[in-house]
């Protein structure tokens, strides 16, 4: 107990700050990687949030620890007379002028032909000898050399010397491919101490597989790990579903609703990387600790148990390495339901000590925000969250928004359960309503939204529940902008609001951004499908069409006969031109709102004109007037832009929510060029 884990004797803690601008994320990534794959730490910024006061001292920190400062140069840097970046290398510089001793510290990296001479970068960039990776891609002598610059012992010039590898020669300009834009905040890494929270259940055996210790070189690797020995991030950490050994199975959302409030705890501590829900809770059933550490890329995984009675909770944890498979600490909590908020944040507070993760603000206020302190509220909220998650159907829906309902009866001032009936009344109005009943609901998620916020102005989930209502209910996309960025800045470690906003951000033509926010979410939750659904409908408003093909065939690894994103996938097949491919994924999903769009489309591309006037004519039959939006696609498609320009109109006039995709959508690039579809996109007052 209290052991620590060693930490790697190859590199030292925050050994490279690897700096770069928004457009060459790409080509930092794969230098990130290299560098990883070597066993030198890298601090890569991949977060969602810049600038504040809280960016300025983690930048300052990092830059003071880092051993080594990699400034990538391209073209784009040169013609950018600010940005982050360029306050990074400043502090760099003005770090070189403090240090006391003689080593390399700063290191231009060239990913273009962007020349030495006359270059735009501080004087003291041209002291030192530039390497050269075209578009990024490190060699190993690089990574050697790296290492060689993080070794111990004094060096006395602080130059690389030139050489004949690959990285240092010189490279032709790179293209125009498009590549994620470098999120805000930084991410939290700082120190190699992994450790994870493995559930002691109360009077009874461990029944957890014990951690096991670190995979060999050359054992596969799973998803979400990467190859080779497994060396997840610092500070990640994975909460696997309590144990409920309260001997009433009827009590079973009540262990599990205490984890997702545990998770959602976890999050809100800065610095600190946590697995979702979803991918999480895939491993209820067989919680091997080496196995989760493992798929889900974390150092530490926390379980736990949970028993019952009345309105008193005993939970009992323990915390493990999951790299080392040593138990640092094991502890039972004894509480009465009215202090769960507390006992969150106790647990969530000493997990962070224990990885060493410097506690930023106010915590406690981070995590109890919104939440309830009555102990029938925050029941029926649990009760009313299983509800939404784990049902289908509009039956589901219904009793999960009758449950939030009743928590909110119970304490009007409960924030969380306004912001998640919100939430459930955009996807009810969606889906289950029809005529005025739908603008009605959409009301309903308006208010909840609202009060939500007045309650707890800083509450990501109320202005991820108002930014669905202003994208979905009202076509307000400006607005629902600024509700999904602030959104992510409160929550950039959320896999629910960076899914959201990504798929959002490439939709309004913001692709970078987009993408950088649903890969994150994909790595956060790796196992749940429906972020590398998000993924793929990114990748096709950035008109990436063969990597979300990928992205969906991840999908489609965890559910193999998911119909949304099989369809989804036939549609992508369409864009890339081949049509068979197209049907044989549409067709098995006939029951999907998409297929008979895929169908109707794809049918016409393979001369079977009667089958996709068919397809048509059904849905015409099922939807009416409210698949406005979907006719004027596959007419574009056929070719009739007299029918696609009027049912596109007729779409504008219905507020058919599927217009939210017309910016990016390459079905309509047929209409583009005529002045009926330019007013159409000139009334739905896109953000620039």
């Amino acid at each position: 107990m209290g052991e620590e884990s060693p930490k790697p004797a190859s590199t030292p803690t925050g050994a490279v700050f690897l700096s770069y601008t928004s457009q060459d994320a790409e080509a930092a990534q794969r230098i990130c990687e290299a560098l990883r794959a070597g066993g030198i730490e890298v601090w890569l910024d991949q977060s969602e949030l810049r600038g504040g006061d809280a960016w300025d001292r983690q930048i300052r920190e990092r830059i003071h620890d880092c051993r080594l400062f990699i400034a990538l140069i391209s073209a784009h840097t040169e013609a950018r007379d600010e940005g982050y970046f360029r306050r990074e290398w400043k502090l760099a510089v003005d770090r070189t002028h403090d240090m006391l001793e003689k080593r390399a510290f700063l290191l231009p990296v060239a990913i273009d032909a962007t020349p030495e001479r006359g270059a735009a970068v501080p004087d003291k960039f041209h002291e030192v000898h530039w390497t050269r990776l075209p578009g990024g891609e490190a060699s190993p002598e690089f990574v050697a050399r790296v290492k060689g610059l993080l070794s111990p012992g004094p060096l006395t010039i602080a130059r690389l010397p030139a050489g004949a590898a690959s990285d240092s020669s010189p490279i032709p300009s790179t293209t125009g491919r498009p590549s994620p834009l470098r999120p805000a905040l930084p991410m939290a890494v700082a120190v190699l101490v992994l450790a994870a929270l493995a559930y002691v259940l109360i009077s009874k055996p461990w029944i957890s597989k014990p951690a096991a210790p670190p995979a060999k070189a050359n054992a596969p690797s799973s998803l979400g790990a990467p190859p080779g020995a497994f060396s997840p991030p610092p500070h990640s950490i994975a909460v696997l579903p309590f144990v409920n050994i309260s001997g009433d199975k009827d009590q079973e959302y009540f262990s599990d609703g205490l984890t997702e409030e545990l998770i959602n705890s976890l999050v809100e501590i800065e610095g600190l990387r946590v697995a979702a829900r979803a991918s999480s809770f895939s491993f209820k059933e067989h919680p091997d600790i080496a196995t989760v550490a493992r798929k889900l890329n974390v150092g530490a995984v926390l379980e736990g148990s949970v028993r019952r009675s009345g309105n008193t909770v005993r939970i009992t944890t323990q915390l493990i390495n999951a790299v080392t498979g040593f138990h640092l600490w094991s502890k039972t909590y004894d509480r009465e339901l009215s202090d769960v908020l507390k006992l969150q944040t106790e647990i969530a507070t000493t997990v962070a000590s224990s990885l060493r993760v410097t506690l930023v603000g106010d915590v406690s206020a981070k995590i109890e925000l919104g939440g309830t302190r009555n102990p029938a509220a925050f029941d029926a909220y649990l009760r009313a969250s299983r509800a939404y998650w784990n049902g289908t159907g509009k039956q589901h829906l219904q009793n999960a928004i009758s449950l939030y309902t009743e928590a909110i009866r119970l304490d009007p001032s409960y924030a969380l359960a306004f912001a998640d009936r919100s939430n459930a009344f955009v996807y009810f109005a969606g889906n289950y309503m029809s005529g005025r009943d739908i603008r009605a609901t959409y009301d309903k998620a308006l208010a909840d939204a609202r009060e939500a916020l007045r309650l707890a102005p800083g509450l990501a989930e109320g202005h991820l529940a108002l930014a669905r209502y202003l994208l979905e209910g009202s076509l307000d996309f400006s607005q629902a902008s600024v509700e999904y960025e602030r959104a992510v800045a409160l929550a950039p470690g959320d896999a629910r609001v960076l899914s959201n906003y990504g798929t959002f951000a490439a939709q309004m033509g913001r692709s970078a951004e987009g993408l950088a926010a649903a890969r994150r979410a994909v790595m956060l939750d790796p196992l749940n499908l429906l972020t590398h659904f998000s993924l793929g409908r990114a990748l096709h408003s950035a008109r990436r069409y063969s990597e979300a093909v990928a992205a969906y065939k991840d999908g489609l690894a965890l559910s193999p006969e998911d119909a949304q994103i099989g369809v989804f996938l036939g549609l992508e097949y369409y864009l890339l031109g081949d049509f068979e491919s197209a049907r044989a994924a549409c067709e098995p999903h006939p029951e999907y709102w998409a297929s008979g769009l895929c169908l109707a489309m794809t049918y016409e591309k393979l001369g079977r004109h009667t089958q996709a006037e068919a397809e048509l004519g059904k849905m015409k039959a099922s939807s009416g007037d409210a698949a406005a939006y979907m006719y004027a696609n596959i007419y574009a498609q056929w070719g009739n832009t007299k029918q696609a320009l009027e049912w596109l109109e007729k779409a504008l006039q219905l507020r058919d929510q599927g217009l939210q995709v017309l910016k990016t959508s390459p079905y309509l690039d047929p209409l583009r060029k005529e002045q009926r579809f330019q007013a159409v996109e000139r009334a739905l007052k896109f953000p620039n």
